[in-house]
């Protein structure tokens, strides 16, 4: 009697199962997106114009500032940012932009600044240490290095009537 399901050979099962493998290693390497701050609306930012907006119009139009100026509250600050991350990595950021509102003395808006990615500046440490100025001494000269410094002319108390 003639089989009717046919059979998988041998090397086409291991090439089934080896691209199964592959496909559940490599599906926890997704990129994941992160969004932070302010969600913008261009529509609702560009209607924000000098000389016609004041704090509590701005305040109704685009909700609550990120954060206030430190020196005063003549500007407001709207932040937000997108990033991406793959797996474990650290994430980084795609896109940026900082909404600065700067108010006159009577609280009118005086003007609207956007900056973007291009203020964000990458920071490299120097692998473990910190970088000082000074002396560079052993763990031993730490150790014992101020044998003998106690007691020494000039080091200690004045001598003397």
């Amino acid at each position: 009697m003639p089989n009717a399901i046919p059979a998988f050979s041998a090397p086409r099962a291991r090439l089934v199962l080896l691209g199964l493998a592959a496909l559940l290693a490599t599906s926890g390497c997704a990129q994941l997106k992160g969004r932070q701050g302010y969600v913008v609306d261009p529509a609702l930012t560009e209607a924000i114009t000098p000389g016609v907006d004041n704090r509590e119009s701005v305040e109704r139009t685009l909700g609550r500032p990120t954060f206030v100026g430190q020196f005063g509250t003549g500007e407001y600050y709207y932040v937000s940012r997108e990033t991406r991350q793959l797996a474990f990595a650290k994430p980084r950021p795609i896109a940026q932009q900082v909404l600065r509102i700067r108010f006159d003395a009577a609280g009118n808006v005086a003007a609207v600044d956007r900056t973007g990615l291009e203020l964000v500046s990458k920071i490299s440490p120097e692998g473990d240490k910190t970088p000082t100025l000074g002396r560079e001494r052993s763990f031993f000269e730490d150790i014992f290095g101020n044998i003998g410094a106690v007691g020494a002319p000039g080091a200690g108390a004045p001598t003397g009537p």
